[in-house]
């Protein structure tokens, strides 16, 4: 990676520097920052490392550039190595080297822009795990998008990673679940059952009962009335849990593990953590109830672990949960994609790591937004069909799953984001999705006319417009996004890469006449053809790291 290579290089030239003794031997070096100069006459990366040095030897910045600049060890990738006012060191790529590349990626294929950040860390990342209680919405959507795109980036960047929804199939709200398929089921089957106070209305558990009653007919309602709600609770559960898997396999999303709550209580892991807890002193009974003592640790408040009524509440199956995830099956790093409802949630986590003995940087709770759906400036709050939340399946089924993704991913998790349904329809270069898939069709397109010619041999020397060094300066990018979307948990950066790419495809397009019949037209043709090939492995392998499709045709 070309960012590692100037990182070395850097380092050589300073050691250089303190063997000439013209800077000082017991210097230190604080981590080397390389970034992208906004201005291209400067170059293509720029260093500020002079900046940092030279106030700890009191010399002037531009002084300490010039020198590490002197020292620089000659490098075969770089034209230029320039010190710049006030401090700054730029560096500009050869355009030969450039353009030498394409080979380069060609030969690398499919693993091109991959890096060992993680050196096979096994990493966990747990995304959606809504409550198994109805249908997928939108914003869950957005859980799914982040973090299904986010482990394929690790997984580019040299993670071991897994991929888990976590089924929430106990509990309070497991209860009211059940609780409401028996009173829908029943009122299809013409009883006057009032709906529980806490239960779902959602025209889906309307639905869910009239199915329940036309393919068991009235054989629920001779049984006794707790045994029906268990029965007709599972029957639903399981189709529910079903409808959500097909939801999320319309956008591309699978799991390694659907792993159930209710098995932390099936076998020892609840108790094994109890007793973990009680030896460490972070467990009190008190006004009926069983506490874990956050306050301990440096906690705001304690939390309920058993309930008055000997129910384990929500906090108590997170610990037994995560000490499932790190102490029984091994994850070195576990990735917890949640809502940013759940902001609150996240220093109890940190303790909860503390009073298990693990190290709480080995979690990491990923927060996102919420997501406003609108059709031409106008916000849609319910679906037109059932007057209910809108489903992912809906939105789906109008966009297109591509569409989904690629809006879903556009804005940093952090950041509430407008997905525009109109705008993710149009077929025009206002539509992101369409002006970064038009370009890998129409690649697609330049390939299929070039036919059998065989241009493996082609030079890519040949390669000097603007606009091809601009593309392959593009392309090279690729292994820094990977890690930059990697090392700061941010799979959006891929959004605006495929935008770049695309559009630096476009240019050279417009620019560079690719397919020529004029014999003394061979050569370069068949280096453009070359560059055209690398150009549609790196667009595909971006989209395909989003979860979207490369269209050959559009």
């Amino acid at each position: 990676m070309i960012l590692r290579e100037l990182n070395r290089l850097l380092k050589e030239a300073v050691e250089a520097a303190q063997r000439a003794g013209a800077l000082p031997a017991e210097l230190e070096l604080p981590e080397i920052i390389l970034e992208r100069p906004k201005q291209a006459n400067l170059g293509d990366y720029a260093t500020p490392l002079a900046l940092q040095l030279a106030g700890k030897i009191g010399r002037r910045p531009l002084e300490v550039a010039e020198t590490i600049a002197a020292h620089f060890p000659a490098a075969p990738m770089l034209a230029k190595v320039q010190p710049a006012r006030p401090g700054f060191i730029n560096f500009t790529l050869s355009q030969e080297w450039i353009a030498r590349q394409v080979d380069t990626i060609l030969a690398a294929g499919e693993t091109f822009g991959n890096i060992d950040l993680g050196k096979g860390k096994k990493t966990q990342v747990e995304f959606v795990s809504v409550n198994p209680t109805g249908p997928l919405h939108i914003g869950s959507a957005r859980n799914a998008v982040i973090g299904d795109t986010l482990a394929n980036v690790l997984q580019a960047a040299g993670y071991d990673v897994y991929r888990e929804y976590y089924i929430n199939d106990r509990g309070t709200q497991f209860d009211n679940f059940a609780a409401t398929a028996y009173v829908r089921y029943a009122q299809a089957l013409g009883i006057d059952e009032p709906m529980p106070e806490a239960g779902y209305f959602g025209q889906y558990m309307i639905e869910l009962g009239r199915q329940l009653a036309e393919e068991y007919g009235d054989t629920f309602l001779h049984m006794p009335r707790e045994e029906a709600t268990r029965q007709l609770g599972e029957i639903a559960l399981e189709r529910t849990v079903a409808g959500i898997r097909q939801d999320l396999e319309l956008i591309g999303v699978y799991y390694d593990c659907w792993f159930s709550e209710r098995s932390l209580y099936q076998d020892d892991t609840f108790q094994k953590v109890m007793e973990i807890l009680r030896a460490a002193g972070m467990v009190e009974e008190r006004e009926g109830a069983v506490w874990f003592t956050a306050t301990k640790l440096g906690g705001d408040k304690d939390e309920v672990l058993i309930r008055s009524d000997g129910t384990p509440g929500y906090f108590a199956s997170d610990i037994a949960y995560h000490y499932n995830k790190f102490v029984v099956r091994g994850f070195e790093w576990v990735i917890d994609v949640w809502g940013a409802d759940h902001q609150g949630h996240v220093p109890r986590m940190k303790i909860m790591m503390q009073a298990l003995g693990l190290d709480p940087d080995r979690l990491t709770l990923l927060l996102y937004q919420l997501v406003t759906l609108k059709r031409g400036g106008e916000v849609v709050r319910l679906s037109k069909r059932t007057g209910d939340l809108i489903t992912l399946r809906e939105v789906v089924e109008e966009v297109g799953p591509d569409a989904v993704r690629f809006f879903l991913l556009s804005r940093a998790a952090e950041s509430q984001m407008d997905f525009d349904l109109e705008l993710a329809k149009e077929q025009s270069n206002e539509n992101p999705v369409y002006y970064v898939q038009y370009a890998h069709a129409r690649i697609a397109s330049i390939l299929r006319k070039a036919g059998d010619m065989d241009y493996s041999a082609g030079d890519t020397s040949l390669l000097q417009h603007p606009s091809e060094i601009a593309l392959i300066r593009e392309m090279l990018r690729l292994p820094e996004i990977i890690e930059l979307a990697a090392a700061r948990l941010a799979p959006h950066h891929l959004t605006y890469y495929a935008m770049d790419l695309a559009s630096a495809f476009h240019a050279f397009y417009r620019d560079c006449r690719v397919l020529s019949s004029l014999p003394e037209d061979e050569a370069i043709t068949k280096a453009r053809l070359k560059l055209v090939a690398a150009t549609k492995l790196v667009l595909a392998r971006v989209l395909r790291m989003m979860g979207m499709s490369a269209p050959e045709t559009m």
